[in-house]
């Protein structure tokens, strides 16, 4: 399975989602720290979801890494979060 499709998967699981988008920006990242080929090591994520509402930038940022878990974040070097209620 895709990383971005982990991604996808794991954010639906935890959360009511209204609008999502997860981008694989690792080809834009050539020759920077963290590239691999076959890409798969940045991203950019957008997500709406009402459990974000109230919560502060770091608590959100927070919940969407509980929700990926160590062992997904632990394989992406870069991760852009749009996190919106």
């Amino acid at each position: 399975m895709l990383v971005k499709d982990e991604i996808e998967s794991a954010l639906r699981a935890a959360f009511t989602v209204e609008r999502l988008k997860v981008e694989d920006v690792s080809e834009a990242h050539r020759g920077h720290a963290g590239h691999r080929e076959g890409g798969q090591t940045h991203f950019d994520v957008g997500i709406t979801a009402p459990e974000f509402a109230g919560l502060s930038r770091v608590a959100k940022h927070r919940a969407v890494h509980t929700a990926l878990g160590a062992e997904l974040i632990g394989r992406i070097h870069a991760l852009s979060l749009d996190i919106a209620p």
